[in-house]
């Protein structure tokens, strides 16, 4: 969790952090302040947040998928056996 700071003197801790363009700067969706309706800023923590990719297209299966394709374009025969 990372705690946000108001200059009122607000605090807040936020787990999940939306980050949005408003009125020409970038701010945390979460961390406006309910006194002064202010946005929070926070300090930087040590380390870099990790982000897991999900997307199909990056999984070790497309080797596999590349052979199925290419069974059911060119067949079994092959693409450079004669048709005898």
């Amino acid at each position: 969790m990372t705690l946000y700071t108001c200059e009122c003197g607000n605090t807040r801790d936020i787990a999940i952090a939306t980050i949005v363009h408003r009125d020409g700067k970038w701010v945390t969706k979460q961390a406006e302040c309910e006194k002064c309706g202010l946005y929070m800023t926070s300090e930087p923590t040590e380390g870099i947040p990790t982000l897991q990719r999900t997307e199909p297209s990056l999984t070790k299966n497309r080797d596999k998928l590349w052979a199925g394709a290419k069974e059911k374009l060119v067949g079994e025969r092959g693409i450079n056996e004669s048709f005898d």
